[in-house]
């Protein structure tokens, strides 16, 4: 759409840390960022500040020295760790001659290479577009020469204005269709929700293993690779769950710590599924110094989409990464389990880590006793029919004893259909 240089492979980092500012990046994970990004880091340029400078983000001698490490690396590009408002970014590629990348536009550059589906690739052009529509000023730098003079007035105004209105319309054309695709999306949910469907839904960090894990549970082949944000579109998985039968397991995008929230905003039907889940597994890189402090950014992030609310198992994955590490289930007070140790690339812990799901998504499961006469034929039969009964004893005046285990909604309804009364079955005192 308009003119500006190609994005090399050569780089140079910056990074800054402000003594005025909390919450600096993390240098490291930049630099993972960077390799994701098929990039190769050159030099890494780091210093202090207590605040940006309004006009270079950098003071000019740090500036001077991110000029001389890219004409000696013979780098084409130049990221920084930080947001860039419009203005830095142009002042600092006046001053260095090359191509200049704050770190929303490294993580938008990711996102574009890894988006599959239709719905995916539609959700990057639109950040893409957000992001690029504030700096689109940039791309016509070199009309600034016509200052003035008959027949060269206003060329430049002009033709920013026209790329401005092809922008916002194509803005509003993606949201259009993010809009149909969110319609059809909360179709199949509504379908789910009418069978009854659970949804268990994989959050975590950014490679934290998520995709490892769901193709070791489902046994799948989701796109799964020790980089960050391999996986961006949502991925879907029909299981069958003892006593509980069919359950839909979806993986999602990868959160990082300072996500822009215009990404937030585009990926929102991504995320969608995370907020409609009956249970959440919250993935866990076990192995990460900066563990904790990735917990808090994803449920940040769940407190911002509205699922801080939804039933969660914490799994601490990559205990193969530990030394002499027995993986485990956790459980609160309650008996509940609330934390499963594993390790998805050997596949340790993974058979305690299926009962803590089954034994969560299975939380309004019942196990009664019921004593059936030669009249409730028809509920027998229909217990039978849902795969619901473990066992039956006869008694010599013609009654049955039937051993049944099934999800409680499930009970009620063929409760209901064989026009039964539970008060006049039951033989135990509730729920095992």
């Amino acid at each position: 759409m308009f003119e500006r240089p190609d994005v090399g492979e050569r780089a140079v980092l910056v990074h800054i840390d402000f003594t005025a500012h909390d919450g600096t990046e993390d240098p490291g994970e930049f630099r993972e960022l960077v390799t994701s990004a098929g990039v190769e880091p050159v030099s890494t340029v780091t210093g202090s500040r207590k605040q940006p400078s309004p006009r270079f983000f950098v003071g000019e001698g740090k500036l001077e020295e991110v000029r001389d490490a890219v004409a000696a690396n013979e780098a084409d590009v130049v990221l920084f760790n930080h947001a860039l408002s419009p203005r830095q970014e142009r002042n600092i590629e006046h001053e260095l001659k090359c191509r200049v990348l704050d770190r929303t536009g490294v993580i938008l550059d990711i996102f574009a290479q890894r988006a599959r589906t239709h719905e995916g690739k539609l959700q990057v052009e639109l950040a893409q577009l957000e992001h690029m529509s504030t700096r689109l000023v940039r791309g016509w730098t070199h009309l600034e020469r016509q200052k003035g003079g008959i027949g060269l007035r206003g060329p430049g105004e002009t033709q920013l204005e026209t790329d401005r209105r092809l922008l916002r319309e194509r803005i509003k054309s993606i949201h259009k269709r993010l809009e149909k695709v969110r319609r059809q999306r909360n179709q199949g949910r509504r379908a789910r929700e009418r069978a009854d469907i659970p949804t268990v839904s994989l959050v975590g960090y950014t490679n934290a293993g998520k995709s490892t894990l769901f193709n070791r549970i489902t046994t799948s082949s989701v796109y799964a690779a020790d980089q960050l944000f391999a996986t961006l579109d949502p991925t879907l998985r029909r299981l069958e769950l003892p006593d509980i039968g069919p359950v839909v397991m979806a993986d999602t995008v990868g959160f990082i710590r300072h996500l822009p929230h215009k990404l937030v905003e585009a990926f929102r039907a991504t995320l969608e599924e995370t907020t409609q889940a009956t249970l959440l597994l919250h993935i866990i890189d076990c192995h990460d110094p900066r563990r904790d402090e990735n917990i808090e950014q994803v449920e940040e992030v769940l407190a911002e989409i509205g699922a801080d609310e939804i039933p969660m198992l914490q799994v601490f994955n990559k205990i193969d990464l530990l030394e002499n590490f027995t993986p485990r289930v956790e459980r609160n007070e309650e008996g509940i389990p609330v934390r499963a140790w594993v390790s998805a690339v050997t596949g340790e812990g993974l058979d305690g880590l299926f009962d803590a799901i089954v034994e969560r998504v299975a939380e309004d499961v019942v196990h009664h006793f019921v004593l059936l006469g030669p009249a409730d034929g028809k509920l027998r039969a229909l217990l039978h029919e849902a795969g619901s009964v473990l066992s039956e004893e006869y008694r010599d005046s013609g009654d049955t004893v039937v051993e049944v285990r099934l999800q409680n909604r499930d009970w009620q309804q063929l409760l209901s259909r064989a026009g039964v009364n539970e008060k006049s079955i039951r033989l135990d005192g509730g729920h095992a």
